[in-house]
């Protein structure tokens, strides 16, 4: 089967870099006023020439969520299952050279969790693991699924790489949404950041999405890990994964998500600073790409960016995160994955929400509908 490596391969990491850092006022005006926009014009939107037009791009950008998704954000909560890892990954506080007490939640825990997380309102949940397969597997994540799928009206899950069979598993047993994140495309520099693991095969992490697509998966989710290099070069290459996606497995919908570089236990400080105004531009550059994409920030962002983002783009936002095994209510002091910013209740998001004219939404997806 073709997979997304036959188009990257076409593509260089330093000539698109320098395309976006040569871009021209011009084409930026050009790229304005098109109806339709193309990868091409998301290039010119993301460089350092479209910054003096960001007030332009967040008001359209405003206009066109607008116009696609009305004026909600759904709220969801992520739940970490475990925090096994059998990677070395330089930026995770799970990474397997941190000595850390390990925690997996057993069948009785998982459903303490998943109470707090329903007396707080949520209806959507994102599951989220190290990746061990041999502790935490497919048999593993199906019987959580079964278990939570009760309570849950969508269920999302942020895992390690699959097979598509295990993919379809997955699906038929009720997951909605799978994120899958390559952290970055620079494959001369991916090894450093990954030296010991699973992760550290740069194709097959690249090759997950296809896999995905081909299981059927209702929602899939990308993203880059903010910060390990240029983000402008590396927003590129994740758009261009993207936009081949929409293509060969139409069916699917699409989310993108913009996790900057957090503290965590033995991590690496950033190689590159994105600045807030610059992740305002990458999503409203997203936006003016792409009125179908579903937009996400999630609570490693600070409160003041977070309120203001509301009507500029995003789609969906988690709220009270937890980013530890049982953080919620079973093991509060286990390790962090990374350290939230924003440490506001989900109530008080919502309430924050509507204070902005917007409606928080709690459920947005019930399998009653589906054939």
């Amino acid at each position: 089967m073709n997979t997304f490596k036959s188009v990257f391969e076409n593509y260089d990491w330093n000539t698109i870099q320098n395309k976006i850092y040569l871009t021209t006022e011009k084409e930026v005006k050009n790229s304005l006023v098109k109806t339709k926009k193309s990868l091409d014009d998301f290039l010119i939107f993301i460089s350092p020439a479209a910054k003096p037009f960001l007030e332009e791009m967040a008001q359209t950008s405003h206009l066109l969520t607008k116009k696609r998704f009305g004026k909600i954000i759904q709220m969801y909560a992520p739940m970490y299952l475990s925090n096994e890892c059998q990677n070395i990954c330089t930026y995770c506080g799970f990474s397997l050279d941190n000595k850390i007490r390990r925690k997996t939640l057993t069948e009785e825990e998982i459903f303490i969790e998943i109470t707090e997380l329903k007396k707080a309102g949520f209806d959507t949940i994102l599951l989220v693991t190290g990746e061990a397969s041999h502790k935490v597997n497919i048999d593993y994540f199906l019987k959580a699924v079964t278990q939570i799928k009760e309570h849950f009206s969508s269920i999302l899950v942020e895992v390690q790489p699959l097979s598509t069979e295990e993919y379809q598993q997955l699906h038929s047993t009720g997951v909605h949404s799978v994120m899958i994140y390559q952290e970055t495309y620079h494959r001369e520099v991916y090894k450093e950041y990954h030296p010991k693991g699973k992760k550290s095969n740069f194709d097959f992490r690249l090759e997950t999405p296809d896999r995905i697509g081909e299981a059927g998966i209702h929602k899939i989710g990308l993203g880059v890990l903010l910060g390990l290099e240029d983000w402008r070069t590396d927003s590129f290459f994740n758009a261009l994964h993207i936009d081949y996606l929409q293509k060969k497995y139409w069916k699917s919908n699409y989310s993108v998500s913009f996790p900057r570089l957090r503290p965590a236990e033995g991590i690496i400080e950033p190689n590159f600073i994105m600045e807030d105004s610059d992740l305002l531009q990458l999503i409203c550059a997203y936006r003016l790409w792409n009125e179908d994409l579903e937009i996400s920030i999630s609570t490693r962002e600070n409160e003041k960016f977070r309120d203001n983002i509301i009507p500029l783009g995003v789609t969906s936002m988690s709220a009270g995160s937890k980013t530890n095994p049982g953080g919620y209510i079973v093991d509060v002091e286990s390790l962090e994955q990374f350290e939230t910013s924003d440490e506001r209740s989900a109530q008080t998001i919502a309430k924050i929400i509507s204070e902005k004219g917007y409606q928080p939404i709690w459920k947005n997806w019930d399998k009653s509908y589906t054939i």
